[in-house]
């Protein structure tokens, strides 16, 4: 059962990429033929729709859309172009780099990656690089930030220290570690995409030229401040931060409601949430379980690192990074390391990697966050068949970015942490 439900799962994205409609809406047809076929019920089905990451979705697309509906946006997106200037290669180190800095210094991965994408996205339009690649690159960059010392991914390491007794250093390890992973990464997706035959427009707005932002312009970047306050401090959920930010906003008639409801990109939440609904009968019927244990019975001391980051990768896949894969695989990695005599940090570093970096897919809270960027940013362009050939990058870029961290975690994780824990 677990491989005939793997088996569907593929059949509903050649099925969709085949006859070019929306994956979401044929995965639930897949779905329902499934249920039927393991014995289970439509309310199965049903109850694989998250209603976390549909609220997450709705939230932060909606309070970009009256984000974008007043141009603050492209104002922002202008402004930092005009600070670089016709250095345009400097535009995907400062995206990186702005990633890595707001996520260190307190929130963490989740409610950055709500700001992110949109202005990646927007910078991109702007001076001729794939929106896609900024995006990515953005978020890539936010990798080794999520686990600063001060964050939730960092304190949720430190945690799982202690409860094992070890004494090293871990934090500082996982962030190097983490790091190279992340500039490699970065790297090869500006190749791949070409961004280094991106050359400056020949017409570039001086630091001076650009206007200032209007009172409802600063009101609603003020209200992504106001979201991340919400979140941080008082403990709010980031999709319900964003509902009431966006309700403020609206009260304060800094957009119309209409318009920006209208300018969502409900295609691509329809094909967010209805693929995750058969990604979980999948895992139901175990068909993660299945590879992930298949990867465990081949650990040694050489492969552990690697292993732990795929297995990682593949649980985060059908569950949160922050509240599953972490909580439940850092603990393990003190043990398991003992086991295979491999450094515990090395594998910590592992499955912190996979964990962020399957966030790619977008059936995950990064990808899914992506294509809502690109949706709201491209409206005319982001037809359809444009959709569908994102998620199929998105699904493909998760994959070979966990074989990337394979591969460096084979390289130099664990000499890293001999080295420096």
């Amino acid at each position: 059962m677990d491989i005939v439900a793997i088996i569907f799962f593929f059949a509903a994205i050649v099925l969709a990429f085949l006859r070019k409609n929306n994956i979401g809406i044929l995965a639930m047809f897949i779905g329902v033929i499934a249920v039927r076929v393991f014995g289970l019920s439509d309310s199965d089905l049903i109850g694989g729709i998250s209603v976390s990451l549909f609220t997450t979705l709705v939230g932060i697309t909606l309070l970009f859309s009256i984000v974008t509906k007043t141009g603050a946006l492209d104002l922002l997106a202008r402004k930092i172009v005009a600070l670089a200037g016709k250095r345009v290669w400097l535009l995907p180190i400062l995206i990186a780099v702005t990633g890595f800095v707001i996520t260190a210094i307190g929130p963490g991965g989740v409610p950055v990656l709500a700001i992110i994408p949109p202005l990646a996205v927007s910078i991109a339009r702007r001076t001729g690089y794939n929106p896609l690649m900024m995006a990515l690159i953005g978020i890539t960059g936010m990798l080794p930030g999520r686990f600063s010392p001060i964050t939730p991914e960092g304190s949720i390491i430190i945690s799982a220290v202690e409860a094992g007794g070890y004494e090293g250093v871990t934090n500082a390890v996982i962030m190097l570690n983490t790091g190279i992973t992340s500039i490699i990464i970065c790297l090869i997706l500006f190749f791949v995409f070409k961004g280094y035959k991106v050359k400056a427009p020949e017409q570039i707005e001086g630091t001076g030229s650009v206007e200032k932002f209007n009172k409802k312009q600063l009101a609603s970047l003020g209200g992504i401040v106001l979201m991340l306050i919400l979140i941080i401090f008082f403990d709010v959920n980031i999709g319900m931060a964003a509902f009431s930010v966006s309700a403020i906003l609206l009260i304060m008639r800094v957009a119309d409601d209409n318009e920006c409801i209208k300018a969502m990109p409900w295609n691509t939440i329809i094909m967010v949430l209805c693929v995750g609904a058969l990604l979980n009968i999948v895992d139901e019927m175990g068909g993660i379980s299945m590879m992930t244990d298949a990867l465990a019975s081949i650990m040694n001391s050489t492969t552990a690192a690697p292993l732990m980051g795929l297995s990682a990768g593949l649980l985060s896949l059908v569950s949160s990074a922050l509240s599953v894969v972490y909580p439940t695989m850092m603990p393990m990695c003190i043990d398991l390391a003992a086991q295979v005599s491999a450094h515990p940090v090395a594998l910590m570093s592992a499955v912190a990697a996979g964990g962020a970096l399957a966030g790619y897919s977008p059936m995950s809270t990064g990808g899914a966050l992506i294509m809502g960027a690109l949706g709201n940013e491209m409206e005319e362009e982001f037809t359809k068949e444009y959709q569908n050939k994102v998620f199929m990058q998105l699904l493909i870029i998760a994959v070979v970015t966990l074989v990337i961290l394979i591969d460096c975690a084979a390289l130099f994780y664990n000499p890293i942490a001999n080295l420096l824990s």
